[in-house]
C-alpha cells in the first residue's frame, strides 16, 4: 500500500467514525448549527472557526481540538460544511 492509499484510508475511517456519531446522536448536528449560526455572524477567521471548534467540544461528544493546526481532516470538513450550510442559509434570507 503507497502512502497515499494509506492517508486515504485513514481519512475514510476517521470520516466514518465521525459520521457514526453523527447517526448516534442527531442532537449534534443541531447543536453544531446554531452554534455556527451564532458565531459566523462575527466572520470566519480563525479566531472564530476555533471558538465554533471549541464550543462543539463542550457541548456535544465530538471533540474538535480549539488549535487548527490539530484538525484531522474530518475536524476540518465538519467546520468547512457547517460555514458553507451557514452561509447558504444566510444567502436565501
Amino acid at each position: 500500500m503507497s502512502a497515499s492509499e494509506i492517508q486515504k484510508t485513514r481519512i475514510i475511517n476517521e470520516l466514518s467514525g465521525f459520521i457514526r456519531k453523527l447517526l448516534q446522536d442527531p442532537k449534534i448536528l443541531e447543536q453544531s448549527l446554531a452554534i455556527a449560526r451564532e458565531e459566523l455572524t462575527e466572520g470566519n477567521s480563525p479566531a472564530v472557526m476555533a471558538r465554533i471548534a471549541n464550543q462543539i467540544s463542550d457541548t456535544t461528544s465530538v471533540h474538535i481540538p480549539e488549535d487548527s493546526s490539530e484538525h484531522s481532516e474530518a475536524d476540518k470538513l465538519f467546520l468547512e460544511l457547517l460555514r458553507e450550510v451557514v452561509q447558504e442559509e444566510q444567502a436565501l434570507y
